[in-house]
């Protein structure tokens, strides 16, 4: 498999983020958060599946 540039981008700059929070989720989604709250008027929210409502997670039927 060729090594994909975009791939490799995207790994680098998970991991600048990951060790500049000490590898804490925890501070990383925080810090997610904090800056989300900053950009939500360009942020887009997809409306849940129409039958979200009718099926909690343990109702809906997987497909093995």
């Amino acid at each position: 498999m060729k090594d994909d540039p975009i791939v490799a981008e995207v790994r680098q700059i998970k991991e600048q983020l990951a060790a500049a929070f000490d590898y804490d989720v925890h501070a990383i989604f925080s810090d997610m958060r904090k800056r989300e709250s900053q950009f939500r008027g360009r942020l887009v929210s997809q409306p849940a599946p129409k039958n979200a409502e009718q099926h909690g997670p343990a109702e809906r039927s997987t497909v093995r």
